[in-house]
């Protein structure tokens, strides 16, 4: 009787350590576009801010979307920084490259340095499928110090290249691009360029 009781501990131990727990993946939105061009003498400065993103994916675990009405939080994979702050920092070197400009600003420090353009971003959906890929919806305001504000919304989606969450944050970092793009252009026809 009093070998078995050791052994059974031993067992109950072994089957508490199991398999080990999944390891966390920390991600982070990076372009695959090349560095800006050296700055032109008329280019335009810029800050970007505020964001605002949805309380539903306002987490450090990525949100994937598992059905119409359905959503999976994903414990083990994890932004590596808030989207409240990568997705500025992310357009700003994006428009830095799309408008040729190192004069483009997404640094909370920043928000009061005298600028040409303020672009203010409201992301309304930023939803993440391993099947289908990123979705963002954004409204965003052009303002300068002396003209009027002018007023966009960017519906982007891109497919993910893989089915796994690297693949969607890269659907992500595109989409996001594309947006910048459009918020590039807006700051050209205001510039009369």
């Amino acid at each position: 009787m009093r070998m078995w009781i050791p052994c059974a501990i031993a067992l109950a131990l072994a089957g508490c350590a199991g398999a080990p727990a999944p390891k966390e993946q920390f991600f982070t939105l990076a372009s695959a576009r090349p560095e800006a061009p050296p700055a032109a003498s008329q280019s335009p400065s810029v800050f970007v801010g505020p964001v605002s993103v949805p309380e539903a994916v306002d987490r450090t675990q990525l949100v994937l979307r598992t059905g119409p009405n359905q959503v999976d939080v994903a414990d083990d994979l994890r932004w590596a920084e808030p989207l409240r702050n990568a997705i500025p920092r992310f357009l700003a070197e994006a428009l830095s490259r799309d408008l040729g400009s190192s004069r483009v600003l997404a640094s909370r420090m920043a928000a009061g340095s005298p600028v040409d353009f303020r672009v203010a971003i409201e992301v309304q959906r930023f939803d993440s499928s391993l099947e289908d890929g990123a979705t963002i919806d954004a409204l965003w305001t052009l303002s300068t110090p002396s003209g009027p504000s002018r007023s966009g919304r960017s519906i982007v989606h891109e497919p993910a290249a893989s089915h796994d969450a690297a693949g969607v944050v890269a659907a992500h970092a595109r989409a996001l691009e594309r947006i910048a793009h459009e918020i590039a252009e807006a700051i050209r026809a205001a510039r009369g360029r």
